[in-house]
């Protein structure tokens, strides 16, 4: 999955889409100028393959949310956390609401998911997952996050939990540093194995792993771990959704080798995807590297089953009594946290 330089697809990067390991694109805030623009450069990257390529964004909503003028401003769910504390029902049903409203609007642009929810348990200590958490406590995540993934699915969305196994005991950001959280197994699995562990069968179709060593688990990040990928997620806690790494161009990942050695480590490790950011020419030395790779079909079979259902266009979903009620419920969070 590789990204764009801004809000054309160039003439390069039409050459780069329609390479056959090529196989999605993530969208950020710099493609994006207007709704009706986003719905233009949707429709240029499908028509550069068949079947298309996969269409994802980061839109949890707070700091984290690509797309603004045009779509409902989306609160951080850190919001739905602190009404739960006090209204635990109307906080799940306002969850549902929300993860309805995110996917849908996301969808009726053409684009197929939303990397979105976080799983992560807000323990005050990390501050780039922070309000991004739902809440410091695992049976709260797992009632709310559990609320906003039958939102997704109600929507045609399928849900990818991140960031496995937690990122909310490290102070370090995996984007610019290596974080190494020094927690047993039994003690990880005891507080933020929970919500995936729970919600695996809940309806999670997809996970991203952590950029983080766990360092008395395994000594290589979960996103390049057979031990945290292969062992506790697929068959200890029987995952048989799609995984996709983090980020290959992060600083936490420099530890792996150079960008044809991580993508190779990830894929090993168990990854069905992996993901280049901001680097067009590490976009070239991965597809070198991984010339000769050939993903097994239930990989394949696997990510077919993110593609989108249920793109109903935008000028029919703003007359959607649903749409008009859960634009209702983010102000009524609003009021209430």
């Amino acid at each position: 999955m590789v990204d764009l330089a801004g809000t054309q697809i160039t003439t390069e990067e039409q050459d780069m889409l329609k390479h056959p390991l090529v196989g999605g694109v993530i969208l950020f805030s710099r493609n994006f100028q207007s709704r009706e623009q986003l719905e233009d450069l949707v429709i240029q990257i499908k028509a550069v393959r068949k079947p298309s390529l996969l269409l994802a964004v980061d839109h949890e909503g707070g700091r984290v949310q690509r797309f603004r003028e045009g779509f409902t401003l989306l609160p951080p769910v850190g919001d739905l956390g602190r009404l739960y504390d006090t209204n635990p029902h109307s906080a799940k049903a306002l969850a549902e609401n929300i993860g309805w409203l995110m996917a849908k609007e996301v969808l009726a642009v053409g684009i197929d998911f939303s990397f979105a929810p976080v799983l992560d348990l807000d323990r005050g200590i990390s501050t780039v997952i922070g309000d991004r958490a739902f809440h410091h406590d695992p049976q709260a995540v797992v009632d709310l996050a559990g609320s906003y993934i039958r939102g997704m699915a109600r929507s045609g969305m399928t849900a990818t939990g991140k960031h496995f196994p937690g990122h909310g005991r490290v102070v370090e950001d995996s984007h610019h540093a290596l974080p190494v959280d020094q927690r047993s197994y039994d003690q990880i699995a005891a507080e933020d194995l929970i919500p995936f562990a729970r919600l695996i069968h809940f309806g999670l179709g997809a996970i991203m792993p952590a950029h983080i060593i766990y360092e008395n688990v395994d000594a290589n990040p979960a996103g390049f771990s057979e031990f945290w990928i292969k062992e506790v997620l697929r068959n200890q806690l029987g995952f048989r959704g799609t995984i996709f790494s983090d980020d290959l161009s992060m600083k936490a990942t420099y530890c792996m080798g150079d960008f044809g050695e991580r993508a190779l480590k990830a894929i090993h490790a168990g990854c069905d995807m992996v993901l280049i950011c901001n680097d067009h020419q590490a976009v070239g030395t991965v597809l070198q590297a991984l010339r000769n790779h050939k993903s097994e079909p239930a990989s394949i079979m696997r990510r077919m089953r993110m593609v989108g259902r249920s793109f109903l266009k935008w000028d029919h979903l703003v007359k959607d009594s649903k749409w008009k009620k859960a634009v209702q419920d983010v102000e009524v969070l609003r009021s209430q946290v």
